[in-house]
């Protein structure tokens, strides 16, 4: 499972997750991070968050790119 969103405190919000604390998220627990994309700038992590729910070209180049490099 994928998750995909943006927070400016990764270890926060991935505490929030496994805590059972976010509705949407809440039966699919624990999670763990395996990759993550930081930016400067709050408008391009927007950008790279739309593009990755709404493009599914872009979401499924960053699923080979993931499971290629936990091979």
């Amino acid at each position: 499972m994928l998750y995909i969103g943006s927070t400016n405190d990764l270890r926060a919000r991935l505490k929030l997750h496994n805590n059972g604390r976010v509705s949407s998220t809440r039966k699919r627990i624990p999670f763990e991070v395996v990759y993550y994309e930081a930016y400067k700038s709050e408008k391009d992590a927007r950008i790279r968050e739309h593009n990755l729910k709404l493009r599914s070209n872009a979401l499924r180049q960053l699923k080979q790119r993931i499971k290629l490099s936990l091979a």
